[in-house]
């Protein structure tokens, strides 16, 4: 067998393919088709302090090579993650990572914090739920005129130093492609105590709809995902993993194990496979075959083999 084996901050990851937040949901449905203990991990389902309804209108547009989605982050909530969630979590023989987004500082600190207090109380217990925090800084800062937070590298960097005071769980910042400058924002993150960053969210991106003269969505953007991003994501991984000390995740149109083999030789710890998971409803269990199989086909005995080496 070839050593698909790595971790992040004391966190282990069977193989490197994660499933990313917003596509698999807390994994239960995906888990009636196929067995996601296989996997190396979950990001959970993006949450917020409170219940969020979405956004209105049109939620999910296909495009050449990938998809448009504006969902609003839908999700019930911090709370009903801990009490209805993290039992089926605990069960799990997998890395499990919660993927936390906010509007306010309040509310992110706040949404730390609770995921905090559980876990230890879990710990003692002997019921780990949640191995990591995923912290997405796209979301909009509702007192700076909806810019999001992760657009600003000054403006990111008091999220990020508030979370790292209330969590003693590794915590991975998930980077917008559409920040001023990212490298620098990764190496903000590094400075402020992250244990990890991962990479790339989705592209501000639009579609017209010419017969209505209106955009498709009633928020006028959309966040692009899928292959159509996977070049440039590919570039930012590498440019980033030579920037930070700490690990990196990749993410951005994976399909096949031949574009996971890219990420890890550009740099990346373990990867994360999103928008794939519509194309392809078994597309975890697929890409570990995929992936062992090319392994052993180029006689890559261990991952560390090939990371970064470009």
């Amino acid at each position: 067998m070839t050593g698909m084996a790595c971790s992040i901050a004391g966190v282990h990851f069977k193989n490197p393919i994660v499933m990313a937040s917003g596509t698999f949901g807390f994994g239960r449905e995906y888990g009636s088709l196929y067995d996601i203990n296989r996997l190396g991990g979950i990001s959970g389902k993006g949450l917020t302090l409170h219940p969020k309804d979405g956004n209105n209108g049109i939620r999910v547009y296909e495009t050449p090579s990938g998809m448009l989605n504006s969902v609003g982050l839908e999700n019930p909530g911090v709370t009903y993650f801990l009490r209805e969630e993290c039992e089926y979590w605990a069960g799990l023989d997998l890395a499990r990572i919660a993927n936390l987004g906010g509007n306010t500082l309040e509310d992110y600190v706040e949404g730390a914090r609770l995921i905090e207090e559980d876990s230890l109380l879990r710990r003692t217990k002997g019921k780990q739920a949640v191995d990591m925090i995923e912290l997405n800084i796209s979301c909009p800062n509702v007192k700076a005129g909806g810019m999001a937070y992760g657009i600003k590298t000054e403006v990111a960097r008091e999220v990020v130093r508030e979370i790292r005071r209330v969590t003693s769980l590794p915590l991975m910042i998930k980077l917008s492609p559409n920040a001023e400058d990212i490298v620098r924002m990764a190496g903000m993150c590094e400075e402020e105590g992250a244990d990890a960053v991962s990479l790339v969210n989705t592209f501000s991106a639009m579609k017209i709809d010419i017969y209505k003269r209106r955009s498709v969505f009633d928020n006028l953007y959309a966040g692009l995902s899928g292959p159509a991003i996977k070049p440039i994501a590919l570039r930012m991984v590498h440019q980033v993993s030579k920037a930070v000390s700490i690990p990196v995740v990749g993410m951005g149109g994976i399909q096949s194990a031949e574009d996971i083999i890219e990420f890890i030789m550009a740099g990346a710890a373990v990867v994360q496979v999103g928008t794939h998971n519509f194309v392809n409803l078994r597309a975890g269990e697929q890409l570990i075959d995929e992936l062992q199989a090319f392994m052993e086909r180029e006689k890559i005995e261990a991952l560390d083999e090939i990371r970064g080496i470009l």
